[in-house]
């Protein structure tokens, strides 16, 4: 097991896990100070794609941003979302994984759960890939977003689930939108981290969309609280940009050669 992971796990009831995403450099070797996981997460297909679902995402373009992201990290652990086709079955996902961590120097990946893919799980981790769950929302696999966790069927489902994939072998697990009261259960009940994303604070960790909580992105569901309005500070400069050229204010002598 890698220690970052062990590290990861020994905080389980002790210091909730900070997690964030990251597409670039730019981006990684900031969030890298302060957080314990970054995920190269497909929301990449919303937020640098302008793509309307994840499930359009390929491997080739998974790789290339985390080839970016890994080139600005040093301490945090490092995870990449296999796009969705990327592990139809155990051969497939095995060679895939294998060529993200080849190709990247990633620390592992994440799988969102079908409620039957826990073979596929295991398969990886026992050829030691470090591998994340998902449950929840799981964009991947669902058409609409709606809330889990909301009936008792439900509830028994993603506890199921939860406890299924921490058999696999995975290290820890996202919870996406769901029911607070179920995600506390659901992280009470299990040995691994639960990382909630709209899930409530008793989840052991919480990730966000970066660029969502920089007020980059313009997507500001319910879950998410926006640190900061980025697109006002851009849209400020370049309009200095603009009017300094426009008025031959730059570039200036010490900008020249």
């Amino acid at each position: 097991m890698l220690k970052k992971v062990k590290k990861i796990l020994l905080k389980k009831n002790k210091t909730p896990l900070v997690c964030l995403t990251s597409y670039s450099k730019a981006f990684s070797r900031i969030i890298d100070k302060y957080c314990d996981i970054i995920l190269v997460g497909d929301s990449l297909a919303h937020v640098l794609y302008g793509m309307k679902s994840t499930k359009n995402m390929t491997l080739e373009m998974m790789i290339k941003h985390t080839q970016s992201v890994k080139l600005g990290v040093k301490k945090s652990l490092l995870i990449v979302d296999m796009p969705k086709n990327s592990y139809k079955n155990k051969k497939v996902a095995l060679k895939n994984a294998r060529q993200i961590l080849q190709k990247t120097g990633c620390d592992g990946v994440k799988l969102e759960s079908n409620l039957k893919n826990y073979n596929i799980i295991n398969h990886l981790t026992k050829a030691g890939i470090t591998v994340m769950g998902h449950i929840g929302y799981t964009p991947q696999f669902k058409q609409k977003f709606k809330v889990s966790g909301n009936t008792s069927n439900e509830k028994n489902k993603l506890i199921k689930d939860a406890m299924n994939i921490e058999k696999a072998g995975a290290f820890s697990i996202v919870l996406e939108c769901i029911k607070a009261s179920v995600a506390k259960e659901i992280t009470k009940k299990l040995k691994i981290s639960t990382i909630g994303i709209g899930s409530s604070v008793s989840c052991d960790g919480q990730i966000l969309v970066t660029d969502d909580l920089l007020g980059l992105s313009g997507f500001y569901p319910k879950f998410l609280k926006k640190y900061a309005n980025l697109n006002k500070v851009i849209e400020k400069g370049i309009q200095k940009y603009k009017n300094d050229v426009q008025k031959r204010k730059f570039p200036q002598r010490k900008n020249s050669y």
